[in-house]
């Protein structure tokens, strides 16, 4: 647990940071992307000509025996929920930033974007089970809590389950919302419920990696702690390179199969390099296939 005024310090200096990004970068693109996307029924009318044929009412147009069409409207609140990592592996960092505090500017930035376009933001944290749920709310109040929690809040687990998130995502909330995913996705058999989930909601998944995982220098034997699974271990680093290489190409290849059949969106992000540019991409592709349609 951080110090009170050291925490309050740093949620000010990430909402400074969040803000001038938005601003300036994201907040456009932000809305183009998803402001407006869904759609509800408003009412109904009688057909015209050049009414498209689909629309119409079968219900209300055998009742009065002529075709009457609905209108709908566009759905112009969102609700933005982040599913946030808190596995101890997300407590590592081999530059000047960890895993963990990559996730906490990723999602300050997206909820302050959220927060601009007037829409509801919330959050599950989760280890091996689901460690705490802020429901989604409008308003800066509720952003200022979850940046808070991600900075500050201390998980009873240590280990990785993300189709533990995933299911709790899809029995809460029932309505589509726009889903970040927000982890090192070192983790296997989550494939069912991404796909159940990208089917429900509009998920885009924010894979955080970090070099030094998965490539040590040699400089010989060196003792290894696992910290979700708190197995201590030798590493013998002029001739297991190659293990830990294939093990994390092995567990990068099995997560981007998982996304690309479930056809979410990924964001790679790495702890040596800025977020920016992966997130303005992002944006960029979305924002083309959007108008694609």
């Amino acid at each position: 647990m951080l110090d009170k005024d050291i925490l309050k310090k740093q949620i000010r200096k990430l909402e400074i940071r969040s803000n001038k990004l938005v601003n300036e970068v994201f907040a456009g693109q932000y809305q183009s992307v998803f402001k407006g996307r869904g759609i509800e029924f408003a009412e109904v009318r009688e057909y015209q000509v050049g009414d498209d044929v689909r629309t119409i009412d079968r219900n209300v147009t055998a009742r009065y025996g002529k075709p009457y069409i609905k209108l709908f409207s566009e759905e112009r609140e969102l609700t933005v929920i982040f599913l946030i990592d808190f596995s101890a592996s997300q407590h590592f960092g081999s530059t000047d930033k960890l895993k963990s505090e990559i996730a906490a500017e990723i999602a300050s930035i997206l909820a302050f974007a959220a927060l601009k376009n007037n829409d509801r933001a919330g959050m599950l944290s989760f280890t091996d089970k689901v460690e705490k749920i802020i429901t989604p709310k409008k308003g800066k109040n509720n952003i200022l809590r979850i940046i808070k929690e991600i900075l500050d809040f201390k998980p009873s687990g240590q280990k990785t389950s993300i189709s533990t998130a995933l299911k709790a995502i899809n029995e809460i909330w029932r309505k589509k919302a726009v889903v970040f995913l927000i982890s090192d996705f070192q983790d296997a058999g989550y494939e069912r419920d991404l796909a159940v989930t990208a089917k429900r909601h509009d998920l885009i998944c924010i894979k955080i990696n970090d070099d030094k995982e998965r490539e040590l220098p040699d400089i010989g034997l060196i003792e290894m702690y696992d910290p979700e699974t708190g197995s201590r271990f030798t590493l013998d680093t002029f001739y297991d390179n190659d293990f830990l290489k294939e093990k994390s190409s092995a567990l990068d290849k099995a997560a981007d199969s998982v996304f690309k059949r479930a056809k979410v969106d990924i964001i790679n992000l790495n702890t040596k390099e800025s977020y920016i540019k992966p997130l303005i991409r992002f944006f960029k592709e979305r924002e083309r296939r959007t108008m694609l349609g």
